[in-house]
């Protein structure tokens, strides 16, 4: 029990530090960087309702596509304790070889290109 009461104390005292420091620490003058625009071309200051670049959105989804693939290959090196290892790789191998072919066909029809 008292550890568990020591435990939430730090936990507590720690919570307002850090609350109490995020509120004294910021500048509230903006300086240029803060002002110019996002990585995504839009003017922070300006009209909310300009025409949203589809080669953005495009790229946008291909980052997508590659960062889930990785995130569902981070499992992989565990497949070898499975009943059936060869067919938990032949089915890795199968999704690697079909986003390969993706990207290929991505790259040859100038989908990431960025600019024209």
């Amino acid at each position: 029990m008292n550890l568990l009461l020591t435990t939430i104390l730090i936990a507590i005292i720690l919570c307002t530090v850090l609350v109490t420091v995020s509120f004294w620490l910021p500048i509230m003058t903006p300086d240029h960087e803060k002002l110019s625009p996002y990585e995504c071309g839009f003017d922070p200051i300006g009209s909310a309702r300009l025409p949203f670049s589809l080669r953005f959105f495009l790229v946008a989804i291909l980052f997508l596509l590659f960062d889930l693939e990785i995130a569902l290959l981070l499992p992989l090196p565990w497949g070898d304790q499975l009943p059936t290892p060869s067919m938990t790789f032949a089915w890795a191998a199968g999704v690697l070889l079909l986003l390969t072919l993706g990207l290929a066909y991505e790259w040859a029809q100038g989908g990431l290109e960025w600019a024209e």
